[in-house]
């Protein structure tokens, strides 16, 4: 693990288990709104968050152009399963091509266990340009495409792998994902970005959507994060932080 990389986990632990206050604030504004994206409130092709109370039901429904919409998950899903690797491999892909622009990193949040702890569970990607040979819809998927077509295969891996202890069993009927920049997870962990909710169902995916144009990137403990756990964030009911900017020195 990069060190840089362990020390904004080991800090991220600090700051979402005491009352630190950092004590050289920035005057650095925050740079996204705190903001509920509902997609059944957007056009078709708006794409969404996904309504994730109770993990969903998705299955491969198809879109205008006869392709899957959605990865199919049944129950249980580990980090060896076809669909996971699926998921994976075509996140590597696309992200060589497009980069972080077309990233998101994902927080997930179990108010039933910890209503102000988010936890960093991966990233989607998506391809950008409907000129892209590979391109298999015939739309731009938006960032709520993304997710919500990979919506239970995020929460079966953030609860059945990474956090069964947060976000399995009796804390699994209110699941939430939220929304950060790409690669940036530095900012969210200095306070300076908030989080996004993402709110919606499958049924608000473009018709013109095509899931292998879109990829996930699942979050892997490793070492110490084994036992201490990983990125992890306090924020507010509206995503936002609680605390003020701070910068990391050195």
């Amino acid at each position: 693990m990069k060190p840089m990389l362990k020390a904004l986990i080991l800090l991220s632990a600090a700051l979402a288990t005491s009352s630190f206050i950092p004590t050289t604030p920035s005057l650095l504004k925050q740079t996204r709104p705190g903001l509920v994206l509902d997609a059944k409130s957007k056009s078709k092709n708006a794409g969404g968050g996904g309504g994730f109370g109770n993990g969903g039901g998705f299955g491969g429904g198809k879109s205008e152009n006869n392709k899957p919409k959605t990865r199919t998950v049944s129950g249980f899903t580990g980090s060896g399963t076809k669909a996971l690797r699926n998921a994976a491999n075509t996140f590597d892909d696309i992200r060589k091509q497009y980069g972080k622009d077309a990233t998101s990193d994902l927080y997930m949040r179990s108010p039933l266990n910890d209503k102000d702890t988010f936890w960093f569970v991966g990233k989607v990607v998506r391809r950008m340009d409907l000129n892209d040979k590979n391109m298999e819809g015939s739309s731009v998927p938006t960032e709520f495409e993304a997710v919500l077509s990979q919506k239970r295969l995020i929460i079966e891996y953030a609860k059945n792998e990474l956090r069964p202890q947060n976000f399995g069993g009796p804390y699994s009927k209110e699941l939430e994902v939220w929304l950060a920049p790409g690669d940036s997870e530095m900012e969210v962990v200095t306070n300076k970005v908030s989080l996004v909710k993402v709110a919606g169902s499958a049924s608000d995916i473009s018709d013109s959507f095509a899931v292998a144009d879109v990829g996930f990137n699942p979050e892997i403990y490793v070492g110490d994060e084994m036992k201490e756990g990983g990125l992890r964030v306090v924020r507010d009911e509206d995503g936002k932080p609680v605390k003020p900017v701070f910068e990391i020195n050195g």
